[in-house]
């Protein structure tokens, strides 16, 4: 799967404030005019002035705020519509990706499109790290502006070398943001334009931006150009518990947190949540007797669900109500989540201000305030380094 490029509202709605000498009338009573002597609020936002001459420190009327809040509710499930679309059980429902993998790109020069904060766009991050292509398929990484779409821009007072992992310009193509790089296509293109995209250098189009598709090519079919070519994260004797374990985790976690935020009614939220943590339960299982998911071996399985767990805390527990337990709360899982951190070249493709950033910061609906929590204590880079001890597990064979 991929990242949408969530859509947030243009319009505002303004107050004009009044002006001096001039008599105001409410609905509720009429204001003496204001002599140019007499004291003035000490805000100047108009907003603010005329709230303060309307109703003083007390509560607007009930009449007001229910009006406001049904304005509100309509406006939210409007936008809601457009970021996160829903069945008509208000159970969210992520588009399919539009480009999944077709032919082996033999031959052609290519380029990867990620964003940061999307853990679909991470998973390919870290199979091109482990598998050492970061000079077969060099990257551009965007970020989130703030209408939501991808934006290429240098962040001012950041190191950056090829294999960093911040927020940059278009090193293939020099546009300013992604859905550029997808018009550039034969015959263009004008829908979402999602990360992760595999980008064909060559005959300028879209090779794939289905993530899953892209991690299992760059695993096996790019072993010619890879520096860790002996690394298998899909071994045929293991791919059907691969494939079990994806059923899960796919539904269950990765979209399930997903469908815990993006959901539009209570009876979406608690199916998606009562699924996200029975999930969440069943593998802490697993792990208290088995190093990763399949055994003694990382698989793409793994990869999947470590780019879930390494934001949750940081993000769904709080902003997409996954609120049961908190990720520390599970001894396997969380040194799970370490163990695979501290494996080299995957704890520089995390990076956790861009992170918190994109989903507080630009998810307007979930978070108007566009307020950032500070991060979570267990959620740094030094407490996830901490010894897991999870390599003295023995995996019983069964």
């Amino acid at each position: 799967m991929s990242c949408i490029s969530p859509l947030t509202p243009s319009s505002q709605f303004l107050v004009s404030s009044p002006k001096k000498n001039r008599t105001i009338v409410g609905p509720w009573r009429v204001w003496p005019r204001m002599s140019l002597d007499q004291p003035r609020p000490s805000s100047s936002n108009p907003v603010t002035l005329l709230t303060k001459l309307l109703w003083g420190p007390s509560l607007p009327p009930g009449l007001l705020i229910s009006t406001v809040r049904t304005a509100w509710n309509s406006t939210w499930l409007l936008m809601m519509s457009q970021l996160a679309p829903s069945d008509s059980s208000g159970n969210y429902t992520r588009p399919e990706s539009k480009f999944p993998f077709q032919n082996n790109p033999t031959g052609t020069k290519l380029h990867l499109y990620v964003g940061l904060p999307c853990p679909w766009a991470h998973r390919t991050l870290i199979v091109r790290g482990l598998k050492g292509l970061e000079d077969a398929v060099p990257v551009s990484i965007a970020s989130p502006g703030e209408d939501g779409s991808w934006e290429f821009k240098e962040i001012p007072n950041r190191r950056r070398d090829k294999d960093s992992v911040v927020p940059g310009r278009d090193g293939v193509n020099g546009c300013k943001n992604l859905k550029e790089v997808y018009g550039m296509r034969k015959g263009g293109y004008s829908g979402r334009a999602s990360v992760p995209m595999l980008w064909d250098v060559d005959k300028k189009e879209v090779v794939c931006n289905e993530s899953y598709d892209i991690i299992q090519l760059f695993n096996s079919g790019m072993n010619g150009l890879s520096r860790n070519p002996g690394l298998d994260l899909e071994p045929p004797e293991l791919k059907a518990k691969i494939e079990e374990w994806n059923k899960i985790i796919y539904p269950n976690v990765n979209n399930g947190v997903y469908r815990c935020g993006f959901a539009q009614s209570q009876e979406a939220y608690d199916s998606a949540v009562n699924g996200l943590f029975s999930a969440l339960e069943k593998i802490d299982d697993q792990l208290g007797g088995s190093r990763y998911l399949c055994g003694d071996t990382l698989t793409l399985a793994d990869v999947c669900l470590f780019t879930t767990l390494i934001r949750f805390d940081l993000v769904y527990n709080v902003l997409f109500k996954c609120t049961k337990k908190k990720l520390i709360e599970y001894p396997s899982l969380h040194a799970y989540m370490r163990d695979i951190y501290q494996i080299p070249k995957v704890a520089e493709t995390c990076n956790f201000t861009a992170i918190m950033d994109g989903y507080y910061k630009i998810l307007f609906p979930l978070n108007p305030g566009g307020i950032s929590p500070v991060m979570p204590s267990a959620s740094a880079h030094e407490p996830l380094s901490k010894p897991h001890n999870r390599e003295s597990i023995t995996y019983l064979h069964v």
